[in-house]
């Protein structure tokens, strides 16, 4: 019963506000999602993460060697993926990229810092990056057909996570005027991403649901599977271990329906396989956990 109440305690907050941002929309509120979203991957995010970076006790060579299991870890998912797409006869450019790249953002950072409080929050932000290098880079080449990866070096979160890691890696801290100022502006990255997640779900269209049902079930079992695997490989502790599993299995991203609208892939498609995945994440996230805490 204690394992249950505390499986409950970490996910409810996530999905009673993403709830929230789902009913908004429902109820005929107006929100500016692209406004939000920019204000949010621009600022407060790119705040959250060199602040948790700056911040943490963690040790830097156990923070290297979670971020080399991240690596490892897509790279896997990266060629399973690219074989379950090629024998189901599916279109690289809509289905690939769904399936690699999840919700480590507006879900995974949440669920992190009420799992294990500041150090899952620096664990998991380790793991959004090499997310996010690898998804404005690999993935946006995936959806578009082409691009620079040079760009990546453009995007504000990026640049966070390189000066946050000098700052980490030189024991340097900000003025305390200036930190109070940036944790501030990094503290509103939580419950925004997730309301904004639940409006996001409730402007789908999502299609193809019978199609989706089995590919995001393929999606969750195995990435937990090689989470698992290179989290031992990896001979990672206790900590870092669950939150590597819990962020590789984190649910269709909303970006990857974003991107299929803007390059001209299948977006319904992929709407189907987000609005799916987050449905069955409110079973398999709990689950998860429960083996892992």
């Amino acid at each position: 019963m204690n394992l249950v109440l505390t499986v409950l305690e970490i996910v409810a907050p996530v999905f009673l506000l993403a709830a929230v941002g789902y009913a908004w929309v429902k109820l005929g509120f107006d929100y500016q999602l692209e406004f939000v979203t920019r204000l949010t991957m621009t600022l407060s995010v790119p705040c959250l993460i060199f602040v948790a970076l700056m911040k943490t006790e963690i040790d830097p060579q156990a923070l290297t060697t979670l971020s080399l299991a991240a690596l490892a870890g897509y790279a896997v998912i990266t060629v399973l993926f690219w074989g379950l797409v090629r024998l189901a006869g599916l279109e690289t450019r809509t289905y690939l990229a769904p399936l690699i790249f999840g919700n480590t953002g507006n879900m995974g950072l949440p669920l992190a810092i009420f799992a294990f409080g500041n150090s899952g929050l620096g664990y998991a932000v380790v793991v959004f990056a090499v997310m996010a290098v690898y998804s404005f880079t690999f993935g946006v080449w995936l959806v578009s057909g082409g691009g620079s990866p040079w760009k990546v070096l453009r995007e504000p979160l990026v640049a966070a996570t390189l000066l946050g890691g000098l700052f980490l890696w030189q024991g340097w801290q900000t003025p305390r005027f200036l930190t109070n100022a940036l944790e501030l502006t990094g503290q509103m990255a939580i419950p925004v991403m997730l309301i904004t997640l639940g409006v996001a779900v409730a402007r789908l269209r999502p299609g193809r649901l019978g199609r989706a049902l089995w590919i995001s079930v393929a999606k969750i079992g195995i990435c937990v599977a090689v989470a698992w695997g290179v989290g031992r490989a990896f001979d990672l502790s206790a900590e870092p271990f669950a939150v590597l599993v819990m962020q590789l299995s984190t649910p269709v991203a909303v970006t990857s329906y974003l991107l299929a609208e803007k390059y001209g892939a299948d977006s319904d498609a992929v709407a189907g396989l987000v609005v799916v995945s987050t449905l069955l994440s409110v079973a398999t996230i709990p689950l998860t956990l429960a083996f892992l805490i």
